[in-house]
């Protein structure tokens, strides 16, 4: 004769019972709404965000600023700035003529590129200026101008590779402009 076996389970307190009841329901309730908001074929909505691009304004240095012959130097350590800008007066010998471009712009070379080509003067609302192709203020082809005094220009091109062969750009003016 068979005895009957019981099986028993630990009994909870009324408590414990209680909160692992309510967490049951919870996840349920959570998978349920999931699979009937996102089910076969239908996609979580994905918020689109555009880069804010940066509205156009013009740049506080204009081009007719720039355009002439420059002694050219550069430099990677900040302490060397002043040792730059005298070796630049030495390059008016075989000056860096920046054009005036068609356009209204500046005729220069982009980084790594043999050929000049018109580029524009892009002010930027956080007061920086910019020499670049047409697009918004920073781009990864533009450079900054860090300063700008009539005499002697510093530029910094945004994009770090390039930044970091042509250091930090020192143009000093060859002659008075007439």
């Amino acid at each position: 004769m068979l005895s009957s076996i019981s099986c028993a389970l630990p009994r909870l307190a009324p408590h414990v019972a209680r909160v692992r009841a309510l967490s049951g329901a919870v996840a349920l309730g959570a998978l349920l709404g999931a699979c009937s908001t996102f089910g076969p074929g239908v996609e979580p909505p994905v918020a689109e965000q555009q880069p804010a691009v940066e509205p156009e304004i013009p740049a506080t240095v204009r081009a007719d600023e720039l355009v002439g012959s420059w002694g050219l130097a550069s430099y990677t350590k900040p302490d060397d700035r002043r040792r730059t800008e005298a070796a630049a007066k030495t390059q008016c010998r075989n000056p860096y003529v920046i054009g005036a471009g068609a356009n209204g712009g500046v005729v220069m070379h982009l980084a790594d590129q043999a050929k000049p080509e018109e580029l524009r003067l892009k002010g930027s609302t956080s007061g920086k200026n910019y020499i670049g192709p047409p697009g918004p203020p920073g781009g990864e082809q533009d450079r900054e101008i860090v300063s700008f005094d009539g005499r002697v220009l510093v530029t910094r091109f945004i994009d770090r590779d390039a930044a970091s062969r042509y250091g930090t750009m020192v143009y000093v003016r060859c002659a008075p402009k007439p």
